[in-house]
């Protein structure tokens, strides 16, 4: 079957363009034969199907140039290296630093063909689930802002998609930084609301003498220096939704004031008599377990009760480590759009160090790590000399390459021999080879 997906391949000596181009031919690969790098890097881009053949040694931009150039505009692009004897180093840490393979010259075209085969599998792989995720983002703004295909995400995506057209109040719990105002903001988008205001307000962060008039608004001469009616944020949400970030932050007097709002579904601003009638939805977020504050006494029974018909739970990084590397790569990509930088190239060793972390501050703190990797602020994606004989090079790289996949997806087995793009066989195999078992890496994920 011919594949419609094309193969660059990039020499310059025309001979071995010629001689590439009949073997792929017969192999019914599609080809674009370049003889330089900038040439090449014409058909490169983020919806650009095939997958990248260059030699390294060549005039002007170089392969490995070539290489990060490509992997600048897309880090998921396949390269393949031709490399001569001498080049076997440098080969080798090409494929550290993000290169799907090389094959040295004079090359059998068959092991060629193989090799391109698995990587254009591969790339058709990645755009079909970018197709698919840009379908999601269009049509579903959860998924959009809530992305992961682990368990736990895809249940709080179900979760806020149930919930999303009805109008009732929700609790998220959370610890922080794991996203509980991203939450409140796609729920909100998903709803019947998203076209009316969605404001949020920190609890903690107000003055307690004037979370009331923060809140519910106050009328002239309600106390000294209140010379014009103020709205609070309650009337600005009017049609929309409310969220009450660190909501058991609040003092007792004003917790009973909102179960009164919540129940009546008006307000009554400071200094008035009068009550306005208010149609919003409110989000409410605490990182501690309400029912904890309950028991303690710092928290409303009524109130909690009043809140408690829907509660999400935001997930943990650590409860959700395969998600880790992809997450990582929006947020790659989401800091070097703001800062106007090319996104850094992050190699296999280095995402499967970050799946391993503990994370503490869950995805704001992965968060500041892909921002520090932008402005080059650390060494993430540091790229070491390699040392030993080529075997030794290979089965280190490719037992790496490996265990990152594991790490990166919980030990599944599935997951991991999908990602690379290899058969299950073929995955066991390797991983006897390489002294790996799915218990490790599953104890880590569940740890």
């Amino acid at each position: 079957m011919t594949t419609e997906a094309p193969v660059l391949f990039v020499d310059d000596e025309p001979e071995l363009r010629h001689a590439a181009g009949q073997t792929l031919a017969l192999a019914d690969l599609p080809a674009v034969l370049c003889a330089t790098a900038d040439e090449a890097l014409d058909h490169i881009s983020q919806s650009f199907p095939g997958v990248l053949v260059t030699d390294i040694r060549m005039p002007g931009m170089d392969g490995t140039a070539l290489m990060q150039a490509a992997l600048q505009r897309d880090p998921d692009l396949p390269v393949i290296l031709m490399t001569g004897h001498g080049d076997v180093e440098l080969a080798v840490s090409s494929l550290k630093a993000g290169a799907y393979d090389f094959i040295e010259k004079p090359y059998d075209p068959a092991r060629l063909v193989d090799i391109l085969r698995r990587a254009l599998d591969k790339r058709g792989l990645t755009m079909e689930l970018r197709a698919l995720r840009a379908d999601e983002a269009v049509n579903d703004p959860i998924t959009h802002r809530l992305n992961g295909r682990s368990a736990v995400m895809a249940a709080l995506r179900a979760r806020l998609r149930a919930v999303a057209g009805a109008d009732t109040d929700v609790l998220i719990e959370g610890a922080t930084g794991t996203g509980k105002e991203v939450a409140a903001r796609a729920l909100h988008a998903a709803s019947d609301r998203a076209a009316r205001p969605f404001v949020a307000i920190n609890c903690a962060a107000l003055p307690e003498a004037l979370i009331d008039s923060e809140l519910f608004g106050h009328a002239p001469g309600a106390f000294p220096g209140a010379t014009r009616e103020r709205y609070g944020k309650f009337a600005h949400a009017r049609g929309g939704t409310l969220f009450l970030d660190q909501i058991d932050s609040l003092p007792m007097t004003v917790q009973g004031k909102l179960l009164t709002a919540l129940q009546d579904r008006a307000i009554t601003p400071l200094g008035s008599n009068e009550a306005v009638a208010l149609d919003l939805r409110v989000v409410a977020a605490s990182k501690n377990a309400l029912a904890e504050a309950v028991t303690a006494g710092t928290f409303r029974d009524d109130l909690f009760y009043r809140l408690n018909v829907v509660t999400l739970r935001m997930p943990t990084l650590a409860e959700r480590r395969e998600d880790i590397p992809g997450l990582y790569q929006i947020l790659l990509s989401q800091a070097s759009a703001r800062h106007k930088r090319p996104v850094p190239v992050v190699p296999p060793g280095a995402l499967a160090e970050l799946a391993a972390r503990p994370w503490p501050g869950n995805v704001r703190e992965l968060g500041n790590e892909a921002e520090r990797a932008v402005l080059g602020l650390h060494g993430t994606g540091t790229v070491t000399a390699p040392t030993g004989k080529l075997a030794e090079q290979m089965a280190a790289h490719e037992r790496d390459l490996i265990a990152a996949a594991l790490s990166a997806n919980g030990g599944s087995a599935k997951a991991t021999y999908e990602a690379l793009g290899i058969s299950r066989k073929a995955l066991y195999e390797k991983m006897q080879k390489h002294g790996l078992t799915l218990q490790n890496f599953r104890e880590r994920h569940a740890g």
